[in-house]
Order: structure tokens, then C-alpha cells, then sequence
């Protein structure tokens, strides 16, 4: 999109926005580029802005196969930019949707009105209700869950805890706040209590442990620690992306996905996916999703009860969440045969090997229907309290 366009097109007018701050900056990248090879160009006018790993709004080529994960080599917004000093403004006055171009020494170039956001930011500062609240305050119509939705859903504590009250199954966790890590106890030892607490936890509920940061995504920074010798290590990873932690005892079953997707008459949950076990990881982490392409099976294989139990869960933690638009849920089919909510993500990947879009290509929906669906959602809903 050139920075000369400042007409308003009669087509709905798209600004895919993508990168951001959080340490899942390059699998952003991969999701706008799918993203932007399935809108449909004589339907929509289309905008890409990247966020750079340091937060500058960034006017970039609508190049999808320069968003790809080459071999190892990531993605990045940096590499797309049109200029390295150059910034996009959205307005923060709803009366104006003008989206402004501004280089140092330059009059500020209008690129036209956005008619829809659609963020594909994972993580923090973009997938936590932190870009949501900004779009609010311009006034501006995006896709996916609110600012509330986005947060409950960006913090594993809060979200557990609203599962929780609304009577969805969730399996044993402990928290473990900054200033618990921090304290030094009366022999100056840091962080004695809360390790106490953790070795507590491991006790009543057995050893291995995971270790994870409260809120990242994209398997980040998680642990799967086999004794408290591990513990420190763990911990420290898990605060390299977040100073709240979260510990959860390993739950044994089947890992199992399950897509929803807001339709005309409500919330519907896709066929469910299930994330076979990984020989060459210890869990279902970063490497494994991204790097070496694990595989998921579509659609699990389930008896239809099953199928129909996990289906029902995911639409009620969408609407216990108060989501919009889309959800993954994810859960483990514990060995006694009862599904536990392990996670929901707000804002799911899309990458051309995510299990959401699979899941819904095997429930009908192709991976553009899908896209398109997400941008009417997002067009029909008034921003504000709704």
C-alpha cells in the first residue's frame, strides 16, 4: 500500500497489524503473512503495519513471502519497514479514522481511514488487551476478544480463576508473584518461602512440575522440572518473560485442541484437534510447534461423545472469558476420561501450520472463509461497551 493512497475506497478498509514487543514477535510475522496472502483483495482494501521489537509503528511491504520462516531464520518487522525512522499514528479521537505517516523533517502523509484492525500480535503488548484499549479510545473496530476478554485471557493466573468460577474443570497450579521471588528471608536467603511453596506444591502433587511464565504464549519460557536441583534455573527462565510465574502439576492424557469461532448466531466449536505426544522434546514447546513443524492430528480421535464434551467446554470457556470472535482451547483427556481446560489463546496462530485453522478447514470453514468470517465479526460489532 503506497503512502501516497489517502482516499477513502468504498471497499472496508483493513489494517493487518503485527510483530510487537513480546518475545513472539517473529511468529507474528508468520501469522500476518498468511493473513495477508487469504484476504480477499476485491472485497477488502488492505493496510500492513508492523510494531517493531521496540515498539515503533512501522509502515511496511504487503510482501507475504518475505513472512515466512526460512529453514531457522525468523521473520521480523525490521526487515519489512519501508523506512527505519518512519511511524504510523492511529488517531485517538473516534470521530476520525485517519491513519497518519510521519518521517523527521517530512509533512505528515495520510494514508486514508481504517475501517477494521485485524491484530495478529501474540503476547504481551498486543495479544493482553493493551492494543484492544487503544483501538477503544480511536474508536476503531478489530477482531477478536475485548480488552477484558484479552487480559483474562493473557494471564494464566486470572483466567484459571475464572474457569474456576464458572465451574469448568481445572487441574492444580500454584502462583508465584514478583515480590514472593524477590523477598529475602531472615537467613538472606531470595526467594526462600516461595520455593518452599513450590517444593510443597511438587510434594502433594508429585514431581515432575512446569514452570512457566503467567503470561507468554507460544510455549515460551516454560520448564519441566524433575527435582527442586532444577528449580532455580526454571524459575529464571520463566521471569526472563514475565516476573509473575505460574506452577502446574504435569497432568497425564492426551493433549487435545478445539477451535471457536463467533458466527451470526453465536459462538460455534470446530471439530477438535488432538497434539500427539513429542519424541524429540520433552514437551509440546516452542522448536516443536514452530521450528520442527509437529504435527497435529485433524480432527482427534475421539468417541463422539468425547467430541461432543469438548466442544461444549470450549464455547463455555469462550463465553466464561466474555471472548469475541475466536478462540483455541486447550485440554488435556486425562487418563480417568475427564477433559481439564488447561489454556485458552485469545488470539491463536495462524501460520500456515497452526492447529486452529486446521481444525476449522476439517470442520468446512477453508482458511479465507475463515479470515473473512473473523473481519465481518469485527465490522458488525460496535467498539465500546457492548
Amino acid at each position: 500500500m503506497s503512502s501516497e493512497h489517502s482516499s477513502h475506497s468504498p471497499k472496508p478498509r483493513v489494517a493487518v497489524v503485527f510483530g510487537g514487543r513480546s518475545s513472539e514477535h517473529a511468529i507474528s510475522v508468520v501469522t500476518a503473512g498468511a493473513v495477508l496472502s487469504a484476504i480477499d483483495r476485491t472485497k477488502y482494501d488492505v493496510l500492513p503495519i508492523g510494531i517493531t521489537a521496540d515498539g515503533r509503528w512501522a509502515l511496511t511491504a504487503d510482501a507475504p513471502e518475505r513472512m515466512a520462516i526460512t529453514g531457522r531464520q525468523l521473520p521480523s518487522v525490521e526487515q519489512l519497514a519501508e523506512s527505519a525512522e518512519g511511524g504510523v499514528l492511529l488517531p485517538v479521537d473516534p470521530s476520525s479514522r485517519e491513519v497518519v505517516y510521519t518521517e523527521p523533517g517530512a509533512v505528515p502523509k495520510a494514508l486514508g481511514e481504517v475501517d477494521v484492525v485485524f491484530p495478529v500480535l501474540h503476547g504481551p503488548y498486543g495479544e493482553d488487551g493493551t492494543l484492544q484499549g487503544l483501538l477503544e479510545l480511536s474508536g476503531v473496530p478489530y477482531v477478536g476478544a475485548g480488552v477484558l476478554a484479552s487480559a483474562v485471557g493473557m494471564d494464566k493466573e486470572y483466567m484459571k480463576r475464572v474457569f474456576i468460577s464458572y465451574g469448568l474443570p481445572v487441574g492444580p497450579y500454584e502462583v508465584i508473584r514478583p515480590r514472593e521471588w524477590d523477598r529475602t528471608g531472615p537467613n538472606g536467603e531470595k526467594g526462600a518461602a516461595a520455593r518452599k511453596k513450590i517444593v510443597d506444591f511438587a510434594a502433594d502433587h508429585g514431581w515432575p512440575i512446569f514452570v512457566k511464565p503467567a503470561r507468554a504464549g507460544s510455549s515460551m519460557g516454560i520448564t519441566k522440572v524433575d527435582s527442586p536441583e532444577g528449580l532455580d534455573e526454571a524459575v529464571a527462565e520463566a521471569r526472563r518473560h514475565d516476573p509473575k510465574i505460574l506452577v502446574e502439576s504435569l497432568l497425564r492424557g492426551r493433549e487435545i485442541e478445539c477451535g471457536v469461532l463467533e458466527f451470526e448466531d453465536g459462538p460455534r466449536a470446530s471439530l477438535p484437534a488432538e497434539i500427539p505426544p513429542v519424541t524429540s522434546h520433552d514437551f509440546y514447546d516452542f522448536e516443536a510447534k514452530y521450528i520442527d513443524s509437529a504435527t497435529g492430528i485433524v480432527p482427534a480421535p475421539l468417541t463422539a461423545e468425547e467430541t461432543g464434551r469438548v466442544q461444549e467446554l470450549a464455547v463455555r470457556a469462550f463465553d466464561a472469558v466474555s471472548c469475541e470472535g475466536l478462540v483455541r482451547a486447550d485440554f488435556f483427556l486425562l487418563d480417568s476420561g475427564e477433559f481439564v481446560i488447561n489454556e485458552i489463546n485469545t488470539l491463536p496462530g495462524f501460520t500456515p501450520i497452526s492447529m486452529y485453522p486446521r481444525m476449522w478447514q476439517e470442520s468446512g470453514v477453508s482458511y479465507p472463509e475463515l479470515v473473512d468470517r473473523l473481519i465481518q465479526a469485527a465490522l458488525r460489532r460496535p467498539t465500546g461497551l457492548r
